[in-house]
């Protein structure tokens, strides 16, 4: 710009333009100038960001106008860990720059180590030919044009070698993020099997299903998602069995995405994918197990993996996939039926066993003669009602507390809230024995549910059932259980049915439900999603 140049750099940009007439340039301007510059900058994107600034994306032949311009875009001399090392080697001037928490000092080390070597004889061939293709000891290593997809891949981890002179920078694979070792996720334990779970760096996750499933049919897409976030996200799926369509649904659905970022990473990527509102069922299933993943992979289903997220998304789901655990396969058959059984009964008595109770104890008509000692003998001060909602906003205060509750406190807390309020609010006639009981199976039906945000849906379906029972009795019930069936049944899980294979009704697929099938015995994948290869293994053996 006119007048923004000072004569101590005039000679620089001057050379600049004799290379090429398009060859970018900041200018060197005033600190009042450069101030009202960015005070003025309203820029949307990187790449808009960096045009701003030097009038186009291609990367500068001065390392000098690279330098004033990352001093503006990422913030360079501003931000401590951006690092922009200006070094010589064979008598070019280079520069590299690196985010150094992200380094590896390291492959850094060794990189530079080989360089020192060099002499101008060594460059006969071209600085950037011989850099890119003998001179640079590392696997992972590509150009780069654009000064924007330079700085993406800096905010990532890698590193950038610029060469004065020169118009392409070359980008190479030094990351080394802070990761923790793979624990078995708390909320998926088992007895038996794998203690690996996932962790919040997504190339360790992929390398965990990765060594579960060696087909060369499975795939990783990787995207970026969120324009300042930037967040790393890989679409997993096995090619030859997942259905082609939802595939291309779930990538045209990410790559639509337009936001600011997501920071909180998986679920607000299932929200941003979905679009379910206020929908308080779960339409997509969570999990922290590799084995648990490779096994839906293998199902012809689509998994979702998000950076700085120990947990994945898996989908389609429907509502009997989530009441479902690995510790039921890795027990026998019939002892996997069983342990299903029992934690189908924990859901079912979570949902009903509070409103069904409720519902015999205001109309004694309903009780049949062997329940004749089910009721409370004695009365309380507050409303049968009202009780079993204090009760329900007491187990849900409990809940939050234990998580914030530092572990060798938490069995203190426990303890006051089993003896000092529960017992003595029963002593006192605030509540009855018969509503602390069933509320307690209650909340163990929902802690056995193996989903958390199943658990926590069927506890609002639980009081909107109590309530429906409080006000209109047994028609309360009836109506609310249809009204529950009937929201279930319209909802669906990326075009699948929810409620599959109770509604459409499928009697194979339903008895696979019920009972854990033996695994030679179960032949086929799963019918909903549509897979292109249903068949596990030949159908005649």
């Amino acid at each position: 710009m006119p007048g923004f140049i000072r004569e101590s750099d005039q000679e620089e940009q001057d050379s600049d333009k004799k290379t090429t007439s398009e060859e970018p340039h900041i200018g060197i301007w005033t600190k009042k100038e450069v101030q009202q510059k960015r005070d003025a900058e309203k820029s949307d994107s990187l790449e808009d960001s960096i045009i701003y600034w030097q009038q186009s994306d291609r990367i500068s032949r001065s390392l000098a106008t690279t330098k004033r311009t990352l001093e503006e875009v990422i913030g360079l001399g501003k931000s401590f860990d951006v690092v922009f090392r200006e070094m010589s080697f064979a008598g070019k001037k280079t520069g590299m720059l690196f985010i150094n928490g992200f380094a590896n000092s390291e492959i850094m080390l060794e990189i530079l180590k080989r360089l020192t070597y060099l002499t101008p004889d060594n460059l006969s061939a071209g600085a950037m030919r011989s850099f890119f293709e003998m001179y640079i000891p590392h696997v992972q290593v590509e150009k780069a044009e654009e000064l924007s997809v330079v700085i993406k891949n800096i905010l990532i981890g890698m590193s950038a070698f610029f060469i004065e002179g020169e118009q392409t920078a070359i980008i190479m694979d030094t990351r080394n993020y802070p990761v923790r070792s793979p624990e078995e996720p708390s909320l998926e334990r088992v007895v038996r099997g794998a203690r690996d779970g996932f962790t919040e760096t997504m190339l360790t996750n992929v390398a965990l299903v990765r060594r579960r499933l060696r087909d060369p049919g499975l795939k990783f897409e990787a995207f970026q998602v969120g324009r300042r976030t930037q967040t790393d996200v890989s679409l997993a799926y096995i090619d030859d069995i997942a259905d082609k369509l939802e595939i291309e649904a779930v990538r045209k659905k990410i790559t639509s995405i337009n936001m600011d970022g997501i920071p909180l990473a998986d679920k607000q990527l299932e929200e941003a994918i979905l679009h379910r509102g206020w929908s308080p069922y779960p339409h997509v299933r969570y999990s922290e197990r590799p084995d648990v993943v490779a096994s839906h992979l293998l199902e012809g289903r689509i998994v979702i993996f998000v950076d700085t997220s120990p947990s994945v998304i898996i989908l389609p789901t429907t509502f009997f996939d989530l009441c479902q655990h690995a510790e039921e396969n890795r027990q026998t058959a019939f002892m996997g039926t069983y342990l299903r059984w029992v934690r189908f009964f924990g859901i079912f008595a979570s949902l009903f066993l509070l409103p069904l109770w409720l519902l015999i104890v205001m109309h004694p008509e309903f009780k049949p003669d062997i329940l004749a000692f089910v009721g409370p003998h004695d009365k309380a001060k507050i409303p049968l009602i009202a009780q079993f909602l204090l009760v329900e906003f007491g187990v849900d205060l409990m809940r939050m507390a234990a998580v914030h509750t530092p572990t060798p406190l938490a069995s203190a807390m426990g303890l006051i809230a089993a003896i000092m309020i529960g017992d003595i609010a029963v002593k006192t006639g605030l509540f009855i024995n018969e509503v602390i009981l069933y509320m307690a199976i209650a909340a163990i039906g929902m802690f056995a549910t193996p989903s958390y945000e199943l658990g926590l849906a069927n506890r609002m379906v639980r009081l909107f059932l109590l309530v429906a029972v409080a006000i209109f009795g047994a028609p309360g019930l009836v109506v609310g259980t249809t009204l529950y069936i009937l929201f279930l049944t319209f909802q669906r899980s990326y075009n699948s049915p929810y409620l599959w294979p109770f509604i459409p009704f499928n009697a194979k697929a339903m008895a696979a439900i019920l009972f854990r099938v033996p695994v030679m015995s179960s032949k086929q994948r799963p019918s909903f999603n549509k897979p292109r290869d249903r068949t596990r293994m030949p159908q005649n053996e």
